[in-house]
């Protein structure tokens, strides 16, 4: 049965998450493309990375590239399963809520 993650549930590492699990398994993205996509501070996506990987749902991956430090984040598979739970859970959450602003099924 499908479950909310409260780590997953914060609404940055919620968009982190789905920007990731949105990738090919093996596929990466650059920390600076991820939070120009996102819209946030260098520390502040610093801060949600350390919490996802700590927790084995991303793998952070820092490289140089021509001289240049370069940081890679990509969606383990115990991420993409967390994620993947959590948004059938918000699902099965959604498909409890009326349809109309009256309270009623239309």
């Amino acid at each position: 049965m499908a479950r909310f993650d409260d780590l997953i549930h914060q609404p940055v590492r919620l968009r982190i998450m789905a920007a990731l699990a949105a990738l090919a398994p093996d596929a990466s993205l650059e920390f600076t493309a991820l939070r120009d996509m996102l819209q946030v501070t260098d520390g502040n996506l610093s801060t949600h990375l350390t919490k996802l990987e700590k927790a084995g749902y991303v793998a952070v991956e820092k490289t140089f590239v021509r001289r240049r430090p370069k940081t890679y984040i990509r969606a383990t598979e115990a991420g993409r399963r967390s994620f993947a739970d959590h948004v059938a859970a918000l699902r099965s959450l959604l498909d409890l809520a009326p349809t109309s602003p009256e309270g009623r099924a239309e």
